[in-house]
This record gives structure tokens, C-alpha cells and sequence, in this order.
């Protein structure tokens, strides 16, 4: 049964908005946490920036943004670059990306997006994306083997064998069991709990302009703008309209930039459509974007609850580390199922170029410097994949 019409209840809407919000929590707060953002920050700028994606889109579209999984390894890279301050200009920068999309997609339709980005290109950059950050996972999940196997073990129990909303909750539930066995077992510091106030602003932080941050964000945004695509395309078939003809791909391309652009202004990671939320709609049956918006608002709610950033700050690397174990092979398993599910033929000699070369340079750390500008990583091979495929001719059929 739909539920999208008004027939349910405010109280039903509102315990479905919760439920919402912590379908995507675990995620938006990990990844402030690995790069050294501000928890409270990210589900902030998370809530704000999905209000203004459903300004954007006449408030038709049922999707919520939170932290992009895309940009943890390129914002630590940067940090040691550019500094915080440029980073987060950096990171307010990729909206441009989106902001192109846009246009593009308003001139030229969804077509554009196949031509510039084909799986064989994406495909390899998302499994860069997971591939990236394995070393990062090991090195937090080495400080303590006990609690980073707990966490992970409830991260894929939950993921295997828990039924209906729980299922989606993988991150969250490995992180309270986690944190429950480290104060069972092990000393964890709650002074910081204890003395942060019940309420207060989230710990905002302001960019200050650098072009070599711009450059070195923007090619990163290529994964989460097919990400995003890919969500409308799904939320389409949960809910059973078209979003791509109305409000359009180009309305929801520029919610998700102007939203990005506020995060990065106010320190926050930018954001990203959010499939797990598509997936608790599927399963709710709850289509009606009044009930996104709820979740939205509580997480600027819960933004401003001083001990909740606290209790955060205060999860035992390990925990975090036995997570990102599971969720960075995920990423890296969901670009090889990007390409098998769109029959990517690797006995093509285009196509073996194209992600071999995509590939090497992303896993080799290859350099491109000009001047006082570089470009590395992600960035470098995104960039790579995109031009090998404009440039290489397709062999007629």
C-alpha cells in the first residue's frame, strides 16, 4: 500500500521521520569522524541541505542527504595540503560540479551522463573510492582487535540476518554494541560527556578561498553525482513516479550542489542522495517527502544537543575501524556491481584500457603537478577514466 497521501496521522509521520534519521545517522556522523569534522556539523548541515534539495524540487522528491562517503580520503589528503580551511573551500567547490550537471542535464537531458560518464568509467572510480581507504580501516582497527571485531561482527550480523528497518542499520548498530563492550571491558574517557552542555550550536568552521583545493575536490565529484542519479532513478521506481521528467534531473542535481555549497560553508562534509533512506521508504512504504523533511529537521535537532557530539568524540577508533572494514569493501564491491549489472565487456580492448589505466593510477598514487597546482588519487583517475573515454573511438558494430 502507498502511504504517501495525508491520510497518516502527524504523530505517524513524525515516528517514521525518526525512524528515517536513524537509518542514515551512522553514516552521516562517521565521516566527520574519520576526517575530523564536527559530528553535530555534518547532521546540521545534513538537515539544512535536505530542506533546501526539497525547496529546490517544489517538495516533491522523498530523498534525504548526508555525508558523502566519496570525499573521506581526498579531505584527509587535502587537510595535509591546503589546511582545514582551504579544504572546506575546497569541498563548497563541488557544487560547481553539480551546478554544471545541471545545466547540462537541462540542455542535453539524462543522456549527457552517459556519454561523459559510462560504467566503465564510474565503475572503477567507485571501487578506487573503497580500495583507498582499506589501509585507513586496518590502521584504526589495529589499536584494539577485540573491539573492532565486536563492531564489525554486529555490523554484518544485522546486515545478514535482522529483518525490515533493522537491517538497514548495520553502522549504528556496530557502533552502540561497540561502544557498549568498550565500557564494559575497557577504559573509555566519558568526562567529555559529562562536561559538554545539553544544548549549543554545532562547532562551525568557515573556508578560506583556495583555488588548488577547488581543483583538487571537483574531479572527486564525479562518483556521488552518478550516485545521485542512480537514487532518482530508484526512488522513481519505489514510489512509482517519474522525478526525472518533474520536478527534474536538473532540479534535483541543483538541490544536492546549493546543499553541498552549505556544507562546506559552514564546515560540514558534503552531502550525497542517501540510498539507504530510499531503502527504508521501500520498506515502510512510506513515500510522502513531508516525512523526509521530518527526519531532516530532527537531525538539526539533534545538531543541537551538546552531549550528543560529545558521546560521539568519544567512540574508541577500533569501533570505528572494525566498521569501516565492512563498509570501505562495500563501496569497492558495489563498483564491481556497478559494472556486471551494466555488462561491461572487459575482453574489449577500449574498456581494458580504460580501467586499467584508471586503476593504476588511482591504486599507484600517480602525481599530475603544474606549477604550484597537483592533482592526485581519486581526482587524477576520475579525470583519466573520463578523457581515455571521449578520446579512445569505439569500434564500430
Amino acid at each position: 500500500m502507498n502511504m504517501e497521501n495525508n491520510n497518516l496521522t502527524p504523530l505517524r509521520k513524525g515516528i517514521v521521520g525518526v525512524q528515517f534519521l536513524f537509518v542514515a545517522f551512522g553514516a552521516t556522523v562517521l565521516v566527520p569522524l574519520l576526517v575530523g569534522l564536527d559530528p553535530s556539523t555534518a547532521l546540521f548541515t545534513a538537515g539544512i541541505g535536505t530542506l533546501i534539495f526539497h525547496l529546490v524540487t517544489k517538495g516533491k522528491v522523498p530523498i534525504f542527504l548526508g555525508s558523502s562517503f566519496a570525499f573521506i580520503a581526498p579531505i584527509i589528503k587535502s587537510t595535509e595540503l591546503y589546511g582545514l580551511a582551504g579544504t572546506l573551500s575546497g569541498m563548497a567547490g563541488v557544487a560547481l560540479v553539480y551546478f554544471v550537471m545541471s545545466a547540462l542535464v537541462k540542455w542535453q537531458g539524462s543522456r549527457i551522463i552517459d556519454k561523459l560518464f559510462p560504467p566503465v568509467v564510474i565503475g572503477p572510480v567507485i571501487i578506487l573510492i573503497g580500495i583507498s581507504l582499506a589501509g585507513s580501516a586496518v590502521d584504526m582497527a589495529e589499536t584494539n582487535w577485540v573491539l573492532a571485531f565486536i563492531s564489525l561482527l554486529t555490523a554484518v550480523i544485522i546486515s545478514i540476518k535482522a529483518k525490515g528497518l533493522l537491517k538497514l542499520i548495520p553502522i549504528f548498530g556496530g557502533i552502540i554494541v561497540g561502544y557498549i563492550a568498550a565500557l564494559c571491558f575497557y577504559e573509555v574517557d566519558l568526562t567529555p560527556i559529562k562536561e559538554a552542555p545539553w544544548f549549543g550550536l554545532p562547532d562551525f568552521v568557515h573556508p578560506q578561498f583556495s583555488w588548488e583545493a577547488v581543483i583538487f575536490m571537483i574531479p572527486v565529484a564525479i562518483a556521488p553525482v552518478i550516485e545521485h542519479i542512480g537514487d532518482v532513478y530508484v526512488v522513481n521506481t519505489v514510489t512509482g513516479k517519474d522525478f526525472v521528467k518533474d520536478p527534474g534531473l536538473h532540479r534535483t542535481m541543483l538541490g544536492d550542489g546549493i546543499a553541498c555549497f552549505l556544507a562546506g560553508m559552514l564546515g560540514g562534509p558534503p552531502v550525497t542522495t542517501y540510498s539507504e533512506v530510499t531503502g527504508a521508504i521501500s520498506i515502510t512504504k512510506v513515500t510522502n517527502p513531508q516525512v523526509i523533511r521530518i527526519a531532516a529537521v530532527t537531525a538539526i535537532v539533534f545538531s543541537l544537543v551538546g552531549k550528543i557530539s560529545a558521546f560521539l568524540k568519544t567512540i574508541p577508533q577500533a569501533v570505528l575501524g572494525g566498521l569501516m572494514l565492512l563498509l570501505f569493501g562495500t563501496i569497492a564491491t558495489a563498483g564491481v556491481a556497478n559494472m556486471l549489472k551494466h555488462k561491461v565487456d572487459l575482453s574489449d580492448t577500449r574498456n581494458i584500457v580504460i580501467f586499467s589505466l584508471t586503476m593504476t593510477i588511482g591504486i599507484g598514487g600517480a602525481v599530475f603537478t603544474w606549477g604550484d597546482f597537483s592533482l592526485s588519487g581519486i581526482g587524477l583517475a576520475a579525470i583519466t577514466g573520463v578523457a581515455l573515454n571521449l578520446i579512445l573511438p569505439k569500434e564500430k558494430k
